[in-house]
């Protein structure tokens, strides 16, 4: 594999209140904090950082929030020479190579930053833990060009659910990196159930093995609603105090490979 999906960059306010939220709720433990009052967790395989917004933060992007992904590479050459023969006028931008940052980060089509490093973003293993972090989804101006921009990049698979959304004329698609499911939904998509126009990263997904528990725990600080039964994946959605959704799953879990879902338990 080319590429596997491993940090997930959230823009906020008070990082260290919102990474307390996910620390308390999904047993994430931190990484480490930065002088800026940045905040890294992670759930032994996936860096979260939650970036202190502040006026010298150098970004196209600045609303708070679900912010951009990273990546980890086997061959940053390679990578970076694939992306210049697709954009020759593609951006490659040096990162700090930190526990918040990784080696540098080039943009997908429709300019959404994309981090890339060889190292494991400061996790330190490959752990398996539940819960843990299975699904991201972006909302797209064009879900197929995103999707050909990390099938030619990094490899990933389209898998049955996208082929059968295909089959139905429907523009969500679906891929795997064999260990987390990313979905790329049309933006424009007023007729769908439940769909959420934020532009970009919409929203993440946990795998839990212990759901009454967690719906009890987190609705006591937050709004947890049943996700509609048409999707395919996962059972309910809450979002965080600044407003981060994240689903949740124990029995459908997420398609993270051709022929390959993975669940709570269930």
């Amino acid at each position: 594999m080319a590429g596997r999906l491993r940090y997930l960059a959230f823009l906020s306010n008070d990082p260290d209140d919102t990474a307390g939220f996910y620390k308390r709720h999904l047993g994430l433990e931190e990484l480490g904090r930065s002088n800026q009052g940045d905040v890294s967790v992670t759930d032994g395989y996936m860096n979260l950082t939650f970036f202190k917004l502040r006026d010298d933060m150098v970004e196209p992007d600045r609303t708070i929030g679900l912010h951009h992904v990273g990546l980890q590479v086997d061959n940053m050459e390679r990578v970076t020479t694939r992306y210049r023969d697709l954009s020759p006028r593609g951006v490659i931008i040096e990162e700090a190579k930190d526990i918040h940052h990784g080696e540098c980060r080039i943009y997908d089509p429709e300019a959404h930053a994309v981090t890339l490093s060889t190292g494991d973003f400061g996790v330190g293993g490959d752990a398996r833990n539940i819960p843990r972090v299975a699904h991201i989804a972006y909302n797209a101006l064009d879900p197929t060009a995103v999707m050909q921009f990390y099938e030619s990049l990094f490899n990933f698979r389209e898998l049955d659910t996208s082929f059968e959304r295909r089959h139905q004329e429907r523009k969500n698609r679906f891929m795997g990196d064999g260990r987390v499911n990313l979905a790329i939904h049309p933006f424009y998509n007023s007729t769908l159930e439940g769909h959420e126009m934020r532009f970009g990263v919409n929203h993440f997904g946990f795998l839990v093995s212990d759901m009454e528990a967690k719906l009890a725990a987190i609705s006591g600080e937050r709004e947890v609603e049943a996700r509609p039964a048409s999707r395919p994946y996962a059972e309910f959605r809450a979002q965080d105090h600044e407003g981060n959704r994240f689903d949740l799953s124990y029995k459908k879990g997420w398609e993270v490979d051709l022929d390959t879902w993975e669940n709570g338990g269930a």
